[in-house]
C-alpha cells in the first residue's frame, strides 16, 4: 500500500470514487465535503439503518445458514487502510463469517458492480479482523420488499478491492486530478459539477 497509517477509506468512498474518481479529489485532497446529509435517500437510509437496529435484533434469515449475527459493527484494518460500519456480520453453519448489507433501493435484475465492490470491502474488513474465511456476502434491497441477494467471494475479488483501494489511496496522497467518469450522465446531478472542469 502507498498510504500512511493515518489514511483510511470507507467502503461508501470506494462507491464514490466507482461513480468518478474526482469525488475522492475534492473531498480528501481539497476537502470539499458533499453535504449528503441533506439528501433524500441518504436520510431515508440512516432512518432505515437506525429502525434495523431497533427491532428484530435476534431475527436470523431463514433464507440464510446463519447461526448468529452482530449488529452495526464499526470494524477497521490497518492492513487495508480501510474502515467502515458492517451492518450485520453473519456466522454461517460452515464457520465462515459473512457481510449482510441493506441498500435502500430497488433490485434492477442485476447487483450494481459498486454494491458488489462494497460487500466485496466488507468481507474484506470482516476477514482482517475475526481472521476468519469470507466466501459470501448478502445485501437485502428494501425497496424490493427486503428481497435478498447473495453474492460468492473468490480469491480474484478480494485482489479486485485491493487494488481499487490502491487506486484511491494513490489519489489522495499524492494529489493528484484523476480523470472524470466516463459517463457524462452522472455529471447532471453531481454536487461538484459546478468546480469539475
Amino acid at each position: 500500500m502507498v498510504a500512511s497509517d493515518s489514511v483510511y477509506i470507507t467502503p461508501s468512498e470506494i462507491i464514490e470514487y466507482l461513480f468518478c474518481p474526482r469525488f475522492i479529489f475534492f473531498m480528501h485532497c481539497l476537502c470539499i465535503p458533499q453535504h449528503e446529509e441533506n439528501r433524500y435517500k441518504v436520510l431515508l437510509g440512516r432512518e432505515l439503518h437506525e429502525k434495523r437496529v431497533r427491532i428484530n435484533r435476534d431475527y436470523l434469515r431463514r433464507k440464510i445458514p446463519c447461526v448468529k449475527k452482530e449488529i452495526l459493527v464499526y470494524l477497521f484494518s490497518a492492513r487495508y487502510h480501510l474502515k467502515g460500519e458492517v451492518d450485520e456480520v453473519l456466522y454461517l453453519a460452515d464457520n465462515t463469517l459473512a457481510p449482510l448489507d441493506y441498500k435502500f433501493a430497488e433490485y434492477k435484475e442485476t447487483i450494481y458492480r459498486t454494491h458488489r465492490i462494497q460487500s466485496i470491502l466488507y468481507g474484506l474488513l470482516i476477514k482482517d479482523s475475526y481472521q476468519c474465511e469470507v466466501r459470501k456476502g448478502y445485501i437485502c434491497y428494501v425497496r424490493s420488499n427486503y428481497l435478498l441477494k447473495e453474492l460468492s467471494f473468490g480469491d480474484e475479488d478480494f485482489r479486485e478491492a485491493q487494488g481499487i483501494l490502491e487506486d484511491v489511496l494513490r489519489i489522495i496522497q499524492q494529489g493528484y486530478y484523476p480523470k472524470k467518469t466516463k459517463f457524462p450522465v452522472r455529471c447532471i446531478d453531481c454536487c461538484y459539477k459546478n468546480i469539475c472542469v
